[in-house]
């Protein structure tokens, strides 16, 4: 009977996670937010070796949430580390790893999102997985990367029913090329804007005049404002927005991942982190007092990988000039904006914990504010 269950419980995030992937995006309704183009897929693995990969976590009445993995690149991320910044919008949060990653630049494991109570279990499975690859046999330390918001809206948070091994099975499912967004992973029980949140991912290549580098952003939103869709105030038309009674609050978090090929060291890196916190004020977020909002930004230029262990007392990269990063922060803003939109647009109806229902953005009156006609 046991395995029955599992069998059915498989078979239903797989089907969902189809079904997901043939969902119109806002993109392909006619929403088309900024000046830039997006990548092949308007995905964070556009950056190329980048790969995400979900474990999604619907059972019975109450379990609703997940884990979503973020590899940087291919290879073993111990060895070969990633420059990287942190930004802190707004501190309410639990971002374990950060402190490292702000002493010494770098990220040194693929980065894993997930509940608020699931990240001991996401750091003990992301250590496991850290000291089990090949080359990493003698290592004795790890600065695991892991983020959360709380999805205790919808799900028995309380339960803990995240476990390491559910952890790794989310870096075993790290694919590159289109990323399933909404009720999926880390983005399975969240709200956004008092609609139903989730994963959501964009991307930006620039032109060749501009370096031709490509940025790309994935989303966990769960947090609240006054939602705009490409500057209309979606939100106050639908009369759901924070404060409108006194009574609804506007808390809640958001994870932002930023990625991109361009030459980056981590002070560069810690200004594109910024800049994304201009894309999730663009949708209407407001950065509340118990809203968690971290950005983590990083670059996987090959030559600039960090070696853990090298004979070279000095290290030689590349990097752009300060006069050079303006494209790449309006790339920054634009994709965190859209991948915000994404999530919203992608997230479904959702029934949790104590029979609480939250609904999706309606997007056909979201189109018709927009003025917008869907086929």
């Amino acid at each position: 009977m046991k395995k029955s269950i599992i069998l059915i419980h498989f078979l239903f995030i797989t089907l969902y996670s189809n079904f997901s992937f043939s969902q119109d995006r806002p993109r392909d309704m006619g929403i088309h937010i900024g000046v830039l183009k997006p990548g092949e897929n308007n995905a964070i693995t556009d950056v190329e070796g980048v790969s995400v990969g979900h474990f999604t976590k619907i059972e019975g009445d109450n379990i609703r949430t997940g884990v979503t993995a973020i590899l940087p690149h291919q290879g073993n991320i111990f060895q070969k580390k990633v420059p990287a910044a942190i930004f802190v919008g707004n501190g309410f949060g639990k971002l374990a790893g950060s402190t490292q990653v702000e002493e010494l630049g770098n990220i040194e494991s693929p980065i894993i999102l997930t509940n608020t109570l699931s990240v001991a279990a996401a750091l003990e499975g992301l250590v496991k997985y850290s000291l089990s690859q090949e080359g990493n046999e003698h290592i004795q330390s790890v600065n695991a990367i892991v983020g959360e918001t709380n999805d205790g809206l919808l799900n028995d948070i309380r339960g803990m029913h995240i476990n390491s091994k559910e952890v790794v099975k989310a870096i075993d499912a790290a694919r590159s090329g289109p990323v399933v967004e909404g009720n999926v992973g880390a983005g399975t029980g969240t709200v956004c804007f008092g609609f139903k949140g989730g994963i959501g991912t964009a991307s930006r290549k620039l032109p060749i005049s501009l370096g031709g580098y490509t940025v790309g952003v994935l989303v966990q939103s769960n947090f609240g404002g006054v939602l705009q869709v490409n500057g209309t105030p979606v939100g106050v038309a639908l009369e759901q927005y924070a404060f409108k009674n006194q009574l609804e609050s506007a808390d809640g978090s958001c994870m932002i991942i930023v990625a991109t090929d361009a030459p980056l060291g981590e002070r560069n890196l810690k200004r594109i982190a910024q800049r994304a916190m201009l894309g999730l004020a663009k949708t209407g977020g407001i950065a509340s007092n118990g809203s968690g909002d971290y950005v983590i930004a990083f670059s996987n230029f090959e030559d600039n990988l960090i070696p853990h262990q090298s004979s070279d007392t000095s290290i030689k990269r590349e990097e752009l000039r300060n006069d050079d990063m303006s494209a790449l922060f309006l790339a920054t803003i634009e994709a965190t904006e859209e991948a915000i939109i994404n999530s919203l647009f992608a997230a479904e109806d959702m029934i949790g914990k104590d029979g609480r229902k939250v609904s999706a953005l309606p997007v056909h009156k979201v189109l018709e504010l927009m003025k917008i006609k869907k086929d």
